[in-house]
């Protein structure tokens, strides 16, 4: 064969496209879902910063705080479910900006407990649920077989995405 003449064979190392593969209405209900539930959260927490300054895990704190009163970080922790070096900085923030203060009520300077003060009350009277108190006051609402059913599809979301191992703050 003359070298200069072309053949139809393809390189091996060339690739053929696929064609592509639409979503099912199922799939594309999930995906929908999904981001409608990303773009709240976001949403939420713009608003909340654009309106008092504060994040929505500060927000979290302060209403933890109105509603159980003085508290040591690490229940504050629990309460708003994250970890504790976390809730640390949030309380940081929130001294900073006049809203909490910490106390130490016992001899053992190592403990301590965190309370509002009264622009910290103020502002949590004023600011809306966070989107996670919903949720608990919806999930309130559902049979157990109905939670069991988010539980296990929210599980297997969270393992097709490769996500289950990350830690949530």
């Amino acid at each position: 064969m003359p070298k200069n003449t072309k053949t139809n064979q393809m390189p091996e190392n060339t690739s053929v496209k696929t064609e592509y593969v639409y979503p099912t209405t199922s799939q594309k209900e999930i995906i929908h879902s999904i981001r409608r539930l990303m773009q709240g959260s976001e949403l939420y927490a713009k608003e909340i910063n654009k309106k008092y300054n504060i994040s929505a895990a500060q927000v979290n704190c302060l209403l933890a705080l109105k509603e159980y009163g003085p508290l040591p970080p690490s229940q504050i922790a629990k309460i708003i479910m994250v970890n504790s070096s976390t809730v640390t900085g949030i309380i940081d923030r929130l001294e900073q900006k006049s809203l909490v203060e910490r106390q130490r009520i016992s001899q053992d300077r190592r403990i301590i407990t965190v309370q509002l003060t009264e622009s910290g009350k103020t502002l949590a009277e004023n600011a809306p649920s966070p989107i996670q108190q919903k949720i608990i006051d919806g999930v309130k609402r559902l049979t157990p077989q109905e939670v069991e059913h988010i539980v296990n599809g929210l599980n297997m979301l969270t393992n097709m995405l490769d996500v289950q191992d990350l830690e949530v703050d």
